[in-house]
């Protein structure tokens, strides 16, 4: 087994794995020759407090840019300062910050709320500088995104470029809640984040943390009472609280070119997704839309580590110098160099499969042509070993439906280490399809190649006994080795199937018409793979368990047992749509 691991070495592992240092260079030329530092530097907000943060520049009587980073995660570790002697070495100031309540800055952290007013007047301050010339950047990846993200939309002048790596969408939308769905995992996260230092959490079994009922009491089985896992369970419709806290739709009005990347497998992907496409098709400012550039690599949240994720090897080609692409990013928009960046192809993808990039105009693709693919069954399609069919036929007879027994206590497992760092990836389900409250369709082994890139939704027809419940969706590719790889995967809950601003319980055996998105994927089947789709109830620990009650959400201590019934007839025709590549 080898040595133990000291925890806290493993947190700082932990972190990097995340992904939120993964943008930090540190190449071998590391340090420059002369570097003006200062720490625990006090930058003044508008309400009085004072934030603090750590400058590094060249040391030059010239005006130089200002690479800026807000982050919750200790602007004092080893590679913020390796990423800012590297800055410093470039021609750029590198002010890392850290956000209010965390590291040595005034106030109490809570989640977001801040981050607009306080990321404004932390780029106002740094365009205002003596030593500065007047424009700054913004990189960092995950929260550090989020904090990019949320005063862009108040057009501070001196915001000249973004550099947003697996940035989350609006928080209601995906982190912490995903329409009306707690992630479990979410917990661990905030604990780790509690207080002004990070806090070690590998001493608890996380996940036996996970199975705590009522949800609302789980940050205290991991030593904490936090204000926002309390709020967030107890704000489940999309009201006030979370409105508060979104910034997608201002960002509609920024003036600031934004480089949108991320993963495939990255658990907040969908906000990379949402912002590149309403930011380059809908936003108020036209040349603004012309200014965004999108990379999605075969990557989860900790982007462009290694050419491996679990046990998928996407080639050489997996892994490229990000460091350079952001480095040329911020010379043109910064420095005004005509480093030819600005006429590269705006988007870049990572086909899997064939392990390669492409490069395309938009996102989505205007010639992909969106394939419905059908749900079919004689009524047992339940398990591995069912007799579930997917195909591009659409059900033309009265076929039989498909029943399955949704139990809380016994929920379908998500395949995921236990804690926020990861949630999922690649991973092989043969093992999960075995149970029977699993519903398996499978396509037939394709006989050339097929190509999917873009958008996944499906509609699925169901009834539940049970007055809320969810519904989950799985997408997989199935190699002839039988190894099940997720693609992607979403999840309803019932009781928001109306809309996210009420909750409208079921009528017990009422057939009903769900809605679901599996976000993306972009992937090439070679002969001889099989598209398949799975569809239960539950997906714990990535969402939190419907207890079937239709009581309040997260504050209950027991559930019941559902008995659902997916409809795929002539009447209910349950499918998921394809995006798929027109083949030479």
């Amino acid at each position: 087994m080898g040595a133990a691991v000291p925890p806290r070495l493993l947190s700082i592992v932990a972190l990097a794995l995340m992904g939120w240092f993964d943008w930090i260079p540190v190449p071998p030329d590391a340090r420059p020759p002369s570097v003006v530092f200062a720490y625990d530097v006090r930058i003044p907000m508008r309400d009085g407090a004072t934030l603090s943060a750590d400058v590094y520049r060249p040391d030059t009587n010239q005006k130089v840019p200002v690479i800026l980073v807000r982050t919750p995660y200790d602007n004092g570790v080893a590679a913020q300062v390796a990423a800012g002697k590297w800055w410093a070495a470039r021609g750029y100031a590198y002010v890392v910050q850290d956000v209010r309540g965390r590291g040595e800055s005034d106030g109490e952290f809570y989640p977001l709320v801040h981050e607009a007013e306080d990321g404004d007047d932390t780029i106002r301050w740094c365009g205002t500088q003596a030593w500065s010339n007047g424009k700054v950047g913004m990189t960092g990846s995950s929260y550090l995104g989020w904090t990019q993200l949320y005063p862009a939309g108040m057009k501070n002048p001196s915001l000249a470029a973004l550099f947003t790596i697996v940035a989350p969408p609006d928080p209601y939308r995906n982190f912490p809640m995903q329409l009306g769905v707690l992630s479990p995992p979410t917990v661990s996260w905030l604990v780790n984040t509690a207080g002004r230092t990070l806090q070690d959490i590998s001493e608890h079994d996380l996940a036996s943390v996970y199975q705590t009922l009522p949800l609302r009491d789980m940050d205290e089985k991991l030593g904490r009472h936090i204000k926002a896992w309390k709020d967030w369970v107890d704000h489940p419709t999309l009201d006030d609280y979370w409105k508060q806290q979104a910034f997608q739709e201002r960002m509609l009005g920024a003036t600031v070119p934004v480089y949108h990347v991320s993963g495939w497998y990255d658990d907040v992907l969908v906000g990379t997704l949402e912002n590149y496409v309403a930011l380059a098709t809908r936003a108020k400012d036209m040349a603004e839309r012309e200014r965004q550039w999108l990379l999605i690599g075969p990557w989860g949240h900790g982007v462009n580590r290694s050419t491996r994720m679990g046990a998928i090897d996407f080639g050489t080609d997996a892994v490229i110098d990000l460091n350079g692409l952001q480095l040329r990013w911020f010379d043109h928009w910064l420095k005004g160099i005509d480093n030819g960046i600005e006429r590269e192809p705006h988007v870049k993808l990572f086909m899997m499969g064939e392990n390669q990039w492409r490069t395309e105009r938009e996102f989505p693709m205007a010639r992909t042509v969106a394939t419905k693919y059908y749900l079919h069954s004689n009524g047992r399609a339940n398990s591995l070993f069912g007799d579930g069919t997917l195909s591009m036929s659409a059900p033309t007879t009265d076929e039989p439906v498909d029943r399955f027994r949704y139990d809380p206590m016994n929920p379908v497992p998500f395949i995921t280490e236990p804690d926020f760092h990861q949630i999922g990836g690649p991973d092989d389900y043969q093992a999960v399809e075995r149970r029977d409250d699993v519903l398996v369709y499978t396509t037939d082994a394709v006989a050339a190649p097929v190509e999917v890139c873009g958008l996944l939704r499906a509609t699925l027809y169901a009834a539940s006994s049970a007055r809320d419940t969810d519904w989950t969706m799985k997408l997989l590719d199935v190699h002839p080795s039988g190894f099940a790889q997720r693609l992607n995967d979403g999840i309803v809950r019932a009781r928001f199937r109306k809309g996210y601003d009420r909750e409208v319980l079921l009528t017990p055996g009422s057939v009903e018409a769900y809605e679901l998105d599996l976000w993306g994927t972009c992937t090439r089947l070679a002969s001889g793979h099989r598209l398949r789709v799975e569809v239960s109830s539950s997906a714990f620990p990535k969402f939190d368990r419907n207890l079937n009650t239709g009581g309040p959400l997260g504050k209950e201590s027991s559930g019941g047992v559902a008995n659902q019934t997916i409809y795929h007839d002539r009447a209910h025709p349950s499918h998921i749509v394809i995006p798929r590549l027109p083949m030479n």
